[in-house]
């Protein structure tokens, strides 16, 4: 199969528009927030991981006291014409019998944010089914999910601005509605593969050793999995990983519709400084794309946790990102990242509520 020739994708103006509008964090307000946790009635740094999450909340929501109100996690469904290769352990209809469950409130997503007290938001971006009349559900199509990228591109560039689309607009949901900190999920068969190939696209790494088993092939398959994604690649790059593809290159040829959904609303999100918590593997694929397009979205997003799936600790080890928890996790759906809010309230509790030495009357430490 000789490599397939393609222009570079570009961003419409209305996504590039987003883009722009996409700021760094403000380093002297973080100092300053860093400067009044070390101010609390603890030995220094010694809440350790949770200083950290406070200071860049604080600095990247711009707002004293920090707040965390109307917390949700979105969930974006589609389907990968990937599968048809045989890829997954589980046929293409499971991503819609999920959507169902989701609505239904029986998956683990679902408990978990009821204990939480966060909403879930499900979105029908790419899904191969019909959902007409479904209630509650977000009917955001871009086409019956992706082309099988082993053979063609898996988006035509005018699809991948779409997909970027209804995640930039969702943000702009958000923010009307107070939300401060979101949690992003997914579902769609396949995507492991996508994800995978994105992570060997942007990071040059072998792909043999980013390859995990996805919802749990076997090693016959798991090694089928990656002979196929390494031969899409050379397909579409070429004399890859020799050359790096540009990042929206990489997404429109082996990407997934509600991993594009996922960048855009990264995208749109860090535009209105609400605060990301991007889930596992999928998630930090469409992360770590929309940190290609504009960097200083990278400073909205807060690491999860560490999954399962080899090709995550690669790709956060290439994005600077340090996971929140390792739980051993390769479920999706947003889980680890909901699981993960009451970690990032108590971070901002502690900012807002605990006493500072001088209000509490308490000597501090001595310096030697």
């Amino acid at each position: 199969m000789e490599a397939e020739l393609r222009t570079v994708i570009k961003l419409n103006p209305a996504v590039q528009s987003v883009v722009s509008c996409i700021r760094g964090i403000d380093h002297e307000r973080r100092k300053k927030a860093q400067q009044h946790l070390d101010c609390l009635t603890k030995p220094l740094g010694s809440l350790g991981q949770l200083e950290e999450v406070a200071a860049q909340y604080v600095a990247w929501r711009e707002e004293e006291p920090p707040r965390i109100a109307h917390k949700a996690v979105y969930v974006f469904a589609a389907d990968h014409g990937i599968t048809d290769e045989g890829v997954s352990a589980y046929p293409r209809e499971v991503t819609q019998q999920m959507v169902r469950n989701f609505l239904n409130g029986g998956a683990a997503i679902n408990v978990l944010a009821r204990q939480t007290q966060s909403d879930v938001v499900v979105v029908d971006v790419g899904v191969d089914a019909d959902f007409d009349g479904v209630p509650g559900l977000l009917h955001r199509k871009v086409r019956r999910g992706t082309r099988n990228f082993a053979r063609e591109a898996a988006m035509s560039e005018a699809e991948l601005n779409a997909a970027l689309q209804v995640g930039i607009d969702l943000a702009a949901d958000a923010s009307a509605q107070g939300r401060t900190l979101i949690a992003l999920g997914e579902m769609g068969i396949g995507n492991t593969s996508a994800a995978t190939a994105i992570t060997a696209a942007l990071t040059g790494r072998p792909v043999a050793e980013l390859t995990g088993r996805g919802t749990g092939v076997d090693d016959q398959r798991r090694l089928l999995k990656s002979q196929i994604i390494d031969k899409a690649l050379r397909f579409h790059f070429g004399d890859f990983p020799t050359t790096k593809p540009d990042a929206l290159d990489v997404l429109a040829c082996v990407g997934g519709l509600e991993i594009a959904a996922i960048a855009g609303m990264i995208l749109g999100a860090a535009a209105r400084r609400i605060a990301i918590v991007i889930d596992g593997f999928i998630c930090t694929a469409g992360a770590a794309v929309a940190c290609a397009i504009a960097p200083n979205a990278r400073h909205a997003i807060f690491a999860a946790h560490l999954s399962q799936e080899p090709g995550h600790g690669a790709l956060l080890d290439h994005m600077q990102l340090r996971p929140l928890v390792q739980l051993d996790m390769r479920l999706g759906e947003g889980t680890g990242a909901v699981l993960t809010f009451p970690l990032i309230e108590s971070a901002v509790r502690i900012y807002n509520e605990m006493a500072t030495f001088s209000s509490a009357g308490i000597s501090e430490a001595s310096e030697a």
